[in-house]
């Protein structure tokens, strides 16, 4: 039975998708995970049976596991930036626990959160200087989404908070930025930041500021309501903040000041707060996802974009520019979507909304001839439901031949559809499956089915 354990134990070091690093009493590494070793880019040779100080190097005090082996004390959310032997840097958020057998202290154990690349996505994203987008950018003709643009319009002269909320891919962050470009704030800074996209042990610094000394690692650094002051900021999916934040949210919006992590000193901020949703407001405060207080607030202006398949009037016109976006971009010429394949299109749901209908005509694209039109065997499966070719009479016995084409080129259909979503989505399994609709051992199930390597980063 513990032969049993032990081997599932050390699969499941293999499997979770957060590092796990454990050394003993010494600070010698006897527990190298998979994960682990991606984020600090080591082979786990190089550092198994090695003493830390041997392979890594910290810029700032010492290692987590080491001040945790020293004091026996448990550290939680602890953020490190060290370099390993090949002089990379990383940037971890760390829980580091001291393990003990009867009684004594036999080493520390540490699972870690790679920030490295997610700091230098926010740095990179306060400094972006992207191109601004305005009402005329947002395609449509319905009713329904001329009322929304309408109501946006009308809530540009004011100050005054703004909640959007509508299902992902409808195009929340184009209506904010639409009312921003058309705002006496224009020529102000306007910063987004998705909320999802950041771990709880940092959302706080990142978006208030932090002062120097307030915890391991901490330097002088505005947070993004400093960023946009005199424009407007984006929080998009503020309902996967937690409540504390969501307090201190409200707080900075009715005093319009903001207070560094660390830091005594009040800042004033002259900050338009827009917010976005992808749910029910009233669902998110039932199921204590969103204050409601905060709710109150922030829906001064409330828009609600509906999505695609409530408006399906809209959806030529959308397939139309994002045929002439990739056209230009491809340089390919199409005389366009056959009536079958925008029958199919007509017909389907589009559960991803305008974002969906985007990578479904980029997609075809790909696939394309030049000169070709674009018929119902370049739309991913799921648009054209696996639709196979004209069925013979049954006297003409030609079935099987048909299913033995088919077979070959729907796997190839479907295969370049995921590794267009993983490409997407960074390579990241569970992002790409629910992006695909699938369970994440659906489609690890597919990817081995069908070829595809998970490239590691």
């Amino acid at each position: 039975m513990n032969r049993t354990l032990d081997a599932m134990y050390r699969r499941l070091t293999e499997e979770v998708d957060v590092g796990v690093h454990a050394v003993d009493e010494r600070g010698i590494s006897v527990l190298y995970n998979r994960k682990i070793s991606e984020m600090e880019n080591m082979d786990p040779e190089e550092v198994l049976g090695r003493a830390i100080q041997d392979v890594f190097t910290f810029e700032k005090g010492e290692s987590t596991l080491y001040r945790v082996l020293e004091t026996e004390v448990m550290s939680r959310g602890a953020r490190q930036t060290y370099r390993n032997n090949k002089g990379m840097e990383i940037t971890a958020v760390n829980d580091t626990f001291p393990v003990y057998e009867n009684g004594v202290l036999v080493g520390a154990l540490e699972i870690s959160k790679d920030v490295t690349r997610l700091e230098k996505l926010v740095e990179e994203n306060m400094r972006s200087s992207r191109r601004r987008f305005g009402f005329d950018d947002i395609i449509g003709t319905s009713r329904a989404l001329r009322e929304v643009i309408e109501h946006a319009k009308r809530a540009v002269r004011t100050t005054s908070s703004v909640l959007i909320i509508g299902e992902t891919g409808t195009g929340k962050e184009l209506f904010a930025q639409s009312m921003h470009s058309g705002s006496p704030r224009a020529s102000g800074p306007f910063v987004s930041q998705n909320c999802a996209a950041l771990p709880e042990s940092l959302i706080e610094g990142i978006l208030f500021g932090t002062k120097k000394g307030a915890f391991t690692g901490a330097e002088n650094r505005p947070g993004l309501f400093e960023e946009a002051d005199g424009g407007t900021l984006l929080l998009d999916e503020l309902n996967s903040l937690s409540p504390a934040l969501q307090s201190k949210l409200l707080r900075v919006i009715q005093d319009k000041s903001i207070r560094r992590v660390g830091d005594s000193e009040e800042r004033s901020v002259d900050v338009r707060l827009v917010a976005t949703m992808n749910e029910d407001p009233i669902d998110a405060i039932q199921a204590g996802r969103l204050r409601k207080d905060l709710y109150y607030r922030l829906s001064v202006v409330t828009l609600f974009i509906p999505p695609l398949r409530d408006r399906p009037e809209d959806l030529e016109p959308l397939l139309a520019h994002f045929l002439r976006k990739y056209q230009a971009l491809f340089q390919l010429e199409t005389p366009g979507f056959s009536e079958e394949a925008l029958a199919l299109m007509h017909g389907y749901h589009w559960p991803g909304n305008v974002r969906e209908a985007e990578h479904v005509v980029e997609g075809a694209l790909n696939l394309l001839q030049p000169g070709e039109m674009i018929q119902p065997e370049h739309l991913p499966p799921h648009v054209n439901g696996g639709k196979k070719r004209a069925e013979p009479e049954p006297d003409m016995q030609e079935e099987t031949p048909v299913d033995e084409e088919l077979k070959p080129f729907l796997a190839e259909q479907e295969k370049r559809y995921l590794q267009r979503l993983l490409r997407q989505h960074d390579y990241h399994v569970q992002k790409t499956a629910t992006a695909a609709g699938l369970t994440r051992q659906s489609l690890q199930y597919r990817m081995k089915r069908l070829g595809i390597k998970k490239i590691r980063r």
